[in-house]
């Protein structure tokens, strides 16, 4: 039987899942990946643990399943930076993450400058910290001689996809694909190939970027294993490949870490007024693909903080359990801007609030007001992007993937403020599953994106029960609790 392997290295852990052909999961294995907080708004990783991590859970995913796999597909948390030695292939410093804010004050700098509305003319992207090449930036200028080395073409750069391929290959390839580029800052994504311009904006040395391939194709051998790496992209494109949103005006959002809501817009670019980024789709072909896409930063590493930070619960799993004690949030509303606000606000100076505290409240209210916040979070990234296309447009279902989406209370509130279908798929791991299906296009076992579309089921659709005028009333108050920490 040929089966596929797919490499998932998330913001929070690293996974190995083995798929058959009909998308069936066969065998999966995990390991939690520790983030480091040295100051502030600094968030890193360690990029040899990753590695370790990743390889670690492949070859035990192989052992369980015990089927022949016929290629490997490699997804990834986007924009997070590593710069490695060519020779040794050891990371200089630790991965700067997604996440990460330490960029902040130049990018203030870049925009008084005037260079945000060029950046986003060629990338589709703002100038914020959450992209990747103000994270390069800051390697280059703070580990020591790490400029000098770059401009002798002794360093590699890349986001964490090209980051393992290069260990997989033993160094042999040094290859992204258009979802991880367009990611990037650096990237145009109407040319489909690295600016020059943006280069010498952000004095970054052209030697340290991968290949840009096809998200499906040749991405060489992964030597440990035998086996060819026939697809890479973006966790976020590389769900919505594997939510079989492949048409225009289809959409998922993926609740993890962060929440990211994406639309399919085909081969046209559309550029957002309300605050969203354009981004290159997963690519089958030479044909471009698009879509409009709005980043949640702080999803399910909520739940984590009400695990770790208040200890309200010892596992993420108890997190329903303790919401659903309780009937409402009573009156609380929680901002969980740990790392800003992401999409419609892009407010990198924004920190978390609790709002509507009283007497009577519980780590229950808490608890459910939290869950609240991701799909109100969800929420106002939507009615951004049904501004963006018009009523004609306008979404009628949602689809969703994520470990978050098993939730069903959160599921329900998020189809309640929507006022649309919210429909989970029977695997859930679609980030996974997209990476999967590409490297089986790009290895032959799928003949084209439409056989791989046929894959996708429904497990369940939760209809909205709310009356939209309750809706509103709720996502009044959710931006209402917004204003107030925007003011603060």
């Amino acid at each position: 039987m040929d089966a596929l392997l797919a490499l998932d290295q998330g913001t929070s852990s690293s996974r190995a899942l083995i798929f058959d052909r009909a998308g069936r999961l066969l065998a999966v294995s995990q390991r939690e990946l520790p983030q480091h907080f040295p100051q502030p708004g600094w968030v890193e990783h360690d990029a040899d643990e990753i590695w370790t991590h990743q390889v670690e859970c492949a070859r035990e995913a192989l052992a369980e399943a015990k089927v022949r796999v016929a290629a490997i597909g490699i997804t990834n948390q986007r924009e997070t930076v590593v710069l490695w030695d060519r020779k040794t292939g050891r990371a200089l410093h630790k991965a700067l993450v997604w996440q990460d804010r330490r960029t902040a004050d130049f990018c203030e700098q870049l925009k008084r400058q005037g260079l945000e509305p060029r950046v986003r003319e060629l990338t589709g992207l703002l100038l914020d910290p959450y992209f990747s090449a103000t994270k390069l930036r800051w390697l280059l200028d703070n580990v020591p001689g790490a400029r000098e080395r770059a401009t002798r073409g002794e360093l590699a750069f890349g986001t964490v996809d090209s980051w393992l391929l290069w260990k997989l290959t033993d160094g042999q390839v040094h290859a992204t694909d258009p979802s991880n580029a367009s990611r990037t800052l650096l990237f145009d994504i109407r040319r489909g190939d690295w600016s020059d311009e943006l280069l010498a904006a952000f004095d970054i040395p052209r030697s340290l970027l991968p290949e840009v391939r096809p998200s499906a194709g040749d991405f060489g051998q992964a030597v440990e294993f035998g086996v060819p790496i026939a697809g890479i992209a973006g966790d976020q494109q590389a769900a919505l490949f594997g939510q079989a949103a492949l048409a225009p005006g289809q959409a998922k959002n993926t609740y993890g870490t962060g929440c990211f809501l994406l639309m399919h817009t085909g081969t046209q670019a559309r550029t957002s007024m309300q605050g969203l980024v354009t981004t290159r789709a997963a690519q089958v072909d030479a044909t471009a693909q698009y879509a409009l896409e709005g980043s949640v930063f702080v999803g399910g590493a909520v739940v984590q903080w009400l695990r770790d930070g208040l200890h309200a619960v010892r596992s993420s799993s108890e997190v329903q359990a303790l919401a659903s004690s309780v009937p409402d949030a009573g009156g609380v509303v929680f901002v969980p801007a740990f790392a800003g606000l992401g999409a419609p606000y892009w407010r990198p100076d924004a920190r978390g609030a609790l709002l509507g505290l009283t007497r009577g409240t519980t780590q229950a209210h808490i608890a459910h007001a939290a869950l609240e916040s991701i799909a109100f979070q969800s929420a106002a990234v939507l009615a951004a992007m049904n501004a963006d296309v018009g009523a004609h447009e306008r979404l009628t279902e949602l689809r969703v993937d994520g470990g978050a989406s098993a939730n069903d209370l959160l599921m329900q509130f998020q189809a309640d403020l929507l006022g649309i279908p919210v429909l989970r798929p029977r695997v859930i791991e679609t980030t996974a599953l997209g990476a999967a299906l590409l490297a089986g296009l790009g290895c032959g076992l799928y003949e084209s994106a439409e056989d791989v579309g046929a894959i996708w089921q429904l497990e369940r659709a939760f209809e909205p029960r709310m009356s939209r005028d309750e809706a509103g009333a709720r996502m009044a108050q959710w931006e209402r609790a917004v204003r107030q920490v925007l003011a603060g």
